[in-house]
């Protein structure tokens, strides 16, 4: 089995040499791993990093991680494609290896962690994002989170049909029903799926939707491990910049997205909104996260969906008042 790894970078010298040293860790045959770095025009010293661990450098003009996996897509030559984020750790040298057993069964399309690896000495953004299941709170309550969390009993909250292996589960996403926020964070595809795609932007989260446009069904793999995301590095304002580039991203591409919620986020909106606004159902999940697993990370749930919601809510108003452009984005853009 050969895999190209592609990984999006901007000015990313404070995490990816961390990142490459638990890929080039892997117990794994070296030259069966083909590292594409695509930089958005990085100052800093993340070319130089790269080169060190003798990855393959190509130019990402549109600078964004959306148009850098596309970019990506373009130069693969593996069976197998992995989207590895460049502020992820792989958490063990066996990683690899156990995230691409499932494709021993020939029907499945595509393999993704579980879980975030929590660190107890990690910035309290990270093990917030590894205690709760999620990078973003407003999937709690839409419960098309992909990860398994402290309070959640599966990796979905969706009604999807599963079936328990030792090593992995088997999810079957079916036409016309919710899908998880698969993608991004350590997932893994069969090339051949992927072929296909010929655009500017690689949206993770919609390219099994995309796919049962014109399919019935397909077969997807968790497979029961963690990958480490070093998320915000513990910095709130970074949250911040990441909760307007999701807002933003939400309206720029609309007409090119097909996730779900993209267009038909109505009742889910309604849903959060209350859940903000009474207080008490962000505080009960608080609470009872830190008795299930005693962490003070928990007490940034409240805050992180007091910013979501402000952050959402002032995007949606520039969005109506026509003040969106790709510029914005590009502001978010870290």
């Amino acid at each position: 089995m050969k895999v190209d790894i592609i990984i999006p970078t901007l000015n990313a010298q404070k995490v990816l040499e961390a990142c490459l040293v638990s890929i080039r860790s892997q117990k794994f045959f070296a030259n069966h791993i083909r590292i594409l770095i695509i930089d958005g025009g990085s100052t800093d010293n993340t070319l130089q990093i790269a080169k060190k661990y003798h990855c393959l450098l190509f130019n990402n003009p549109l600078k964004t991680a959306e148009a850098a996996k596309a970019v990506g897509l373009k130069h693969v030559q593996s069976e197998f494609v992995a989207f590895i984020d460049s502020d992820n750790i792989l958490p063990t040298k066996f990683w690899l290896s156990k995230m691409l057993l499932p494709f021993k069964d020939l029907k499945i399309i595509g393999s993704e962690p579980w879980a975030y690896t929590y660190r107890p000495q990690a910035g309290f953004i990270e093990r917030y994002s590894a205690l709760t299941g999620v990078n973003d709170p407003y999937t709690l309550v839409a419960k098309n989170y992909d990860r398994l969390g402290t309070l959640n009993p599966s990796w979905t909250g969706l009604a999807v049909p599963i079936t328990n292996h030792r090593h992995y589960q088997t999810a079957l996403f079916t036409a016309g029903q919710p899908i998880p926020t698969i993608g991004a964070n350590g997932t893994i595809y069969r090339a051949s799926f992927l072929k296909n795609f010929t655009g500017d932007y690689f949206f993770d989260i919609d390219i099994i939707s995309s796919f049962l446009k014109s399919e019935n069904f397909i077969y997807f793999a968790k497979v029961k491990i963690g990958i480490i995301h070093t998320f915000c590095e513990s910095s709130i304002s970074k949250f911040i910049l990441k909760q307007f580039r999701r807002a933003t991203d939400l309206y720029i591409y609309q007409s090119q997205r097909d996730y779900y919620l993209v267009s038909n986020n109505t009742k889910t909106t309604i849903k959060w909104i209350f859940y903000v606004i009474l207080i008490f159902p962000m505080l009960f999940d608080t609470i009872r996260g830190f008795i299930k697993k005693p962490d003070s990370a928990w007490f940034f749930h409240p805050l992180a969906c007091i910013i979501t919601s402000y952050c959402y809510g002032l995007v949606t108003i520039k969005h109506q008042l026509g003040l969106l452009t790709p510029l914005n984005r590009h502001k978010w853009q870290q």
